[in-house]
């Protein structure tokens, strides 16, 4: 499977994340053609070599004719749906336009339909954010991962003023996303590009393990101080069966709720998105006998994870913190049974080889609809081979 990481080592703009894609092998003709066809006019796009700190890689830019539209987001989201596009890269980079809308209204008090987009509204954010969506899957990349992302400080001028940096749409795009502090006065993460990461990334920290194929170094507009000002983006092939994603932990200890309490907030953590839920037996203050909740799920999931253990457990707080896990890589797939067709998880080894592990429910059900008993149909699908993938 391709992945590709994104070495933010000088952070990430939209231009910057579409630049590496190009100096990584992304067809400049083509990108030119697909992004045409958007119901815009008064551009240039413009591809050019360039060094920094004699680090050669590629710019890419877009010339605008005239004054930028304020458009909202039912205006982009028009010119986006109107561009000839996979489904998948159109409604992606809608997405990612509406968590824009999102965070931009809840800055200024709006809803998101409200917002009137001004630098991210340009020509300029549009061609770079469905550029982008559209190199990605133009590449064949699968999943993207992503390094911590330094943010600088200072101030920058915007439409509204003089704003801090980080500016307050990138810091609330990047919330659940580990950040540091690069120590450079200047604007490392624009709106665009962490809305870019914000819908694409899919983990942040280490590099995943992998064979690098190709490796590209997009610049931005801008020298630094002491680093070169680009974007490293490193494609090639996972190694077989492990995946690295981020989760987020969240912890509690409880000592006051009974059972049956306990089990209907493990039903609906579930219900949120939790991962997992494990309860452990822990031994509390003044000697109290009480219970650990732990619970794992996706970073985006935390809050609404949250709201669940304050609203039906018994716990003043809850710890909370971000880890990174290498798991195999599995999916649902189908095959033929002595039961008719039926849905089993594919799970990859390490070693090259798969396992096919039952799914509960549908064990259940042909248990109880054929007469047979539950461990037959188990033992039968952990009997499963390679060979069955033919018929698939």
């Amino acid at each position: 499977m391709k992945i590709a990481y994104l070495d933010c080592f000088s952070g990430i703009s939209g231009d910057m994340f579409l630049s590496a894609l190009l100096d990584a092998g992304l067809p400049f003709p083509d990108l030119q053609e697909r992004l045409s066809t958007l119901p815009l006019g008064g551009y240039r796009l413009v591809k050019e070599e360039t060094a920094r700190n004699h680090i050669h890689g590629t710019t890419f830019s877009v010339h605008c004719e005239g004054t930028h539209h304020h458009r909202n987001f039912k205006d982009i989201q028009k010119i986006i749906s109107k561009g000839s596009f996979s489904e998948q890269v159109k409604e992606k980079s809608i997405q990612i336009f509406r968590s824009l809308a999102v965070v931009e209204g809840r800055i200024h008090a709006k809803p998101p339909e409200a917002v009137h987009f001004h630098e991210v509204g340009a020509v300029d954010s549009i061609i770079d954010i469905v550029g982008g969506v559209y190199g990605v899957e133009k590449l064949g990349i699968h999943s993207i991962y992503a390094s911590k992302i330094p943010l600088g400080s200072g101030f920058v001028k915007t439409a509204h003023g003089r704003m801090p940096l980080p500016a307050p749409a990138t810091i609330a795009l990047l919330s659940d996303i580990p950040v540091f502090d690069s120590g450079v006065q200047q604007e490392m993460v624009t709106p665009t590009g962490a809305a870019l990461l914000k819908g694409l990334a899919v983990a942040f920290g280490e590099m995943p393990a992998m064979k690098v194929h190709q490796i590209g170094y997009g610049a931005g507009s801008r020298d630094l101080p002491d680093r070169p000002n680009m974007l490293r983006i490193l494609i090639g092939e996972q190694d077989a069966g492990l995946e690295t994603d981020t989760v987020a932990v969240l912890e509690a200890n409880i000592d006051d709720m009974s059972p049956e309490g306990l089990g209907y907030l493990m039903e609906r953590l579930f219900e949120a998105g939790a991962l997992d839920v494990a309860f452990f037996p822990a031994q509390m203050k003044k000697s109290r006998p009480g219970v650990q909740v732990q619970v794992i799920g996706y970073p985006p999931r935390k809050d609404r994870l949250l709201e669940v253990f304050f609203s039906e457990s018994s716990t003043l707080g809850v710890r909370f913190q971000y880890t990174e896990r290498k798991v195999l890589r599995r999916e649902a797939t189908e095959v033929e049974s002595p039961w008719g067709r039926i849905r089993v998880k594919s799970i990859s080894r390490p070693n090259g080889t798969i396992r096919f592990d039952p799914e509960y429910d549908v064990c259940r059900d042909i248990a109880r609809n054929h007469s047979v008993s539950l461990e037959e149909v188990y033992s039968w699908v952990k009997g499963l081979r390679l060979d069955v993938k033919d018929s698939i």
